[in-house]
C-alpha cells in the first residue's frame, strides 16, 4: 500500500514541543500507571517503575510517551480525579525533566489534563474527542496538540453489541465533526490528530474494516493516530490469549498503518515495534 501524500508540514511545532515526521510514521509508547489496564495493568503503578519504563521507551525510540492514569479497557470503572492526579502527575513531572520525548496525558478529565500540562505534558489524548469543552478551551489556550478518538458508548458499555450501518463512513463523519468543532475552539488543524478508536466499541470485523481503510482517514488532511497494539481482536485472530504474546499480530498492524499514511502508531512494545516502523518507513521512502 502506497503512503498517501498530504500537504502537511513534515515538522509539527508548538510552544512546548515538536514532532518531526520527515522520516515517516512515529511511535507513541503506552505507559499505563493503573492497576487494571488490559495488557500491563499493575506493572507500572509504582512511580519509580513507571518513570524507568517511560525513559526506556524514549531511549528505544518512542517520540511520545502516553501516560494513562485510568484504564479504558472494556468494563473499566471510573477513577476519581484525585487518584488520577496522584498516579500520573509525579511521573509526568519527572519524565518531563529527564527526556526530550513529548509526553501526552491520556484523560477525559479537565482537571487531570490541566495538572498534566502544568507538570510538563504537552499533548492531550482524549478518548471522548473533547466532549468536555473545557479541555478544548485548555488545548486552544496552551496551543498543544490534541488526539480525538472515536468510541461507541463508554469503556463500561462499549463492547455490548456494537453496531454500525457503515463503520468506516460513520466513524469518519464523527471524527471530522469533532475535528471541525476543535478548530472552532481555536485549535489549529495541524495540531489535531484523529484516531478511529480500534477496539473501542467495535467487533473484530469493524476493527479490520477500519484498519483496511486508514488511508481514507489520512485523505481528510488531518494527521492520523492508530492504537491497535495487543488488542483483543488480534488475540482472536491469532489464538493468543495473553496480550503480551500478540507481538507479531501487532507488528502487522503497525506496518499496515504506517504504509497507509498514519502519522503515529500507539504501541506497548516500543523496542520491537521501532524495528517494524524503521523498516516500513524506509520502504515507503523509496516509493515517494
Amino acid at each position: 500500500m502506497k503512503k498517501q501524500k498530504t500537504n502537511k508540514s513534515n515538522v509539527l511545532k508548538w510552544p512546548t514541543g515538536k514532532l518531526d515526521f520527515s522520516g515517516g510514521c512515529l511511535l507513541m509508547g503506552v505507559l499505563n500507571v493503573t492497576p487494571d489496564s488490559f495488557s500491563d495493568g499493575g506493572k507500572f503503578l509504582d512511580r519509580d517503575k513507571a518513570i524507568e519504563q517511560g525513559l526506556k521507551m524514549a531511549a528505544d525510540g518512542a517520540a511520545i510517551i502516553d501516560v494513562g492514569p485510568e484504564s479504558t479497557r472494556p468494563g473499566a470503572q471510573a477513577v476519581t480525579v484525585d487518584e488520577q492526579i496522584r498516579r500520573a502527575i509525579p511521573v509526568i513531572a519527572k519524565l518531563a525533566k529527564k527526556t526530550k520525548a513529548c509526553i501526552s496525558i491520556d484523560t477525559t478529565n479537565y482537571e487531570v489534563a490541566k495538572a498534566a500540562l502544568d507538570a510538563g505534558a504537552n499533548i492531550i489524548n482524549d478518548i471522548t474527542a473533547l466532549a468536555d469543552e473545557r479541555i478544548a478551551q485548555l488545548a486552544a489556550e496552551q496551543k498543544v496538540p490534541v488526539i480525538l478518538m472515536h468510541m461507541q458508548g463508554t469503556p463500561r458499555t462499549m463492547q455490548a453489541k456494537p453496531k454500525y450501518k457503515d463503520v468506516v463512513s460513520e466513524i469518519l463523519k464523527f471524527l471530522l465533526d469533532r475535528a471541525k468543532r476543535a478548530e472552532k475552539f481555536g485549535i489549529s488543524k495541524e495540531r489535531i490528530f484523529i484516531d478511529p478508536g480500534i477496539g473501542f466499541g467495535k467487533t473484530i470485523e469493524h476493527n479490520l474494516k477500519l484498519l483496511a481503510n486508514i488511508d481514507k482517514l489520512v485523505k481528510t488532511g488531518y494527521r492520523v493516530l492508530v492504537g491497535p497494539s495487543r488488542k483483543w481482536f488480534i488475540g482472536k485472530l491469532t489464538g493468543k490469549e495473553n496480550p503480551s504474546d500478540r507481538t507479531f499480530g501487532t507488528a502487522a498492524t503497525v506496518a499496515l498503518c504506517a504504509s497507509a499514511g498514519a502519522s503515529i502508531v500507539r504501541v506497548h512494545d516500543v523496542a520491537k515495534m521501532i524495528d517494524v516502523i524503521k523498516t516500513t518507513n524506509a520502504i515507503i521512502g523509496l516509493q515517494k
